[in-house]
């Protein structure tokens, strides 16, 4: 097979540059050193199985709704752990979540911008619900720092009368700013800084350059649209606090 023609140099490459980030890692004394290459090992097992899953469910509406479903479960209770775990917690993170992303499938699909299929509907909502994921993660936690930041703040406008979301509000808006940066930058420095993902790989597909841009823009049209309504429904319903909340580890 023509594929196993690039294993071999594709191991040595990986390889190479796990060892480069670990070198540098445990150089400089950085805790958790073995991280990223433990999260290669994983992502690699992981992607090897998806890919062989995928490869016989990709054209089924079923199988891939299944996928799609089996993909939100994980990001919901990865996200939830990273925030800070507990059953109530799961369900504002996992409705936010939920919410953002059925948002933006809902625009894309129903406005005819992309066509609906099972592949399709598979590659833009795993893009969609991974980011949702890590922008529920970024809001969370930064609202959390942040209101440990400013605790003295928050405790004079509650010994003023304010309502303990009006006590925050300042805080909460800045957290969602916060969440938002990496994608809003991604966004800006597309085209000039970075190919993205779905731009090169479409057109590796053989899709022609304007194709795959305009596949491009409406990925980053969906990821902004999505981080931005889960990250305001997340930090919406934490903010409302009458004690210092715990940090998350």
């Amino acid at each position: 097979m023509p594929e196993l023609d690039y294993f071999v140099p594709t191991l040595a490459g990986v390889g190479l540059l796990l060892v480069l980030a670990t070198a540098v890692l445990l150089a400089f004394r950085v805790p958790s050193g073995f991280s990223p290459a433990l999260a290669i090992f994983r992502g690699a097992v992981q992607l090897a199985a998806v890919s062989f899953v995928l490869s016989g469910i990709i054209t089924s509406p079923g199988w891939v709704a299944l996928a799609l479903l089996v993909m939100f479960a994980v990001a919901a209770v990865s996200a939830t752990r990273r925030v800070g775990w507990s059953w109530p917690r799961l369900g504002l993170v996992g409705g936010s979540m939920a919410a953002g992303v059925g948002a933006t499938l809902l625009i894309i699909f129903g406005s005819g911008a992309i066509e609906f299929s099972p592949r399709y509907a598979l590659a833009i909502g795993g893009i969609v619900i991974g980011n949702a994921m890590t922008v529920a993660v970024l809001a969370g936690r930064r609202f959390a720092e942040t209101v440990h930041d400013h605790w003295d703040e928050v405790e004079g406008w509650l010994a003023l009368g304010a309502s303990p979301r009006r006590a925050t509000l300042d805080l909460a808006r800045r957290s969602v700013r916060s969440a938002l940066i990496p994608a809003t930058d991604q966004t800006k420095t597309t085209g000039l800084v970075t190919l993205p993902g779905a731009f090169v790989g479409a057109i590796f597909g053989g899709i022609s350059p304007l194709e795959a841009g305009r596949f491009q823009i409406v990925v980053l049209a969906a990821i902004m649209a999505a981080g931005a309504v889960t990250a305001v429904l997340v930090v919406a319903q934490l903010a409302p606090v009458r004690q210092l909340p715990a940090l998350p580890r």
